[in-house]
């Protein structure tokens, strides 16, 4: 039975996720001589680069002298392999920099958005990037962060950052994006 009520949960939350529109992307002009964007971009797999900048509450010096944003807490993206939710090591900095953000700033919010490739079924997808995201969720709060402060989503497959039906467009989209709140 409770199985039952478990699935027929998850298949309204991914209709209700269907039905929500895709967030329209503003890009802020650059203010004196400082990049767009944090900086530096992290590279993803397959080459790219993400460009998922902007401000994170604060400078702790992870972020490098003079707070440019060249750090791990200038990567807010996290990469994943083909239908797996465990984090890999490279990105373990990432982690320990956003969790001792979040400590440091008790009023701070994230995000944590779970992303899949478009391979599997839409429920299989929906489940596999809030899987992500959770592990991400529990590796943070293992390092500090308050329970509060941080919430998940997953978008399953709805949300790419690449587009093709190859390794290298697959890759850059198994990922959690780490989204500071305002």
């Amino acid at each position: 039975m409770k199985r039952i009520i478990s699935i027929a949960c998850l298949l309204v939350g991914a209709v209700l996720l269907a039905g929500c529109p895709k967030k329209a992307t503003t890009i802020q002009p650059s203010t004196a001589g400082k990049q767009v964007g944090g900086g530096s971009a992290s590279t993803a797999p397959g080459g790219g680069a993400s460009t998922n900048g902007g401000p994170l509450g604060g400078d702790n010096g992870v972020n490098g002298a003079g707070g440019e944003g060249t750090g791990p807490l200038a990567r807010k993206v996290i990469y994943f392999d083909f239908d797996k939710a465990e984090i890999k090591p490279e990105f373990a900095d990432i982690v320990t920099a956003s969790a001792q953000n979040l400590t440091n700033h008790p009023n701070l919010k994230l995000k944590l958005e779970g992303n899949t490739d478009e391979r599997g079924t839409r429920e299989y997808n929906i489940g596999l990037g809030e899987r992500r995201a959770q592990t991400v969720r529990r590796a943070l709060m293992l390092q500090g962060a308050a329970e509060t402060q941080i919430t998940t989503v997953s978008f399953g497959a709805e949300r790419p950052a690449a587009e093709g039906d190859d390794e290298t467009a697959w890759a850059r989209n198994r990922r959690v994006e780490l989204v500071y709140q305002p």
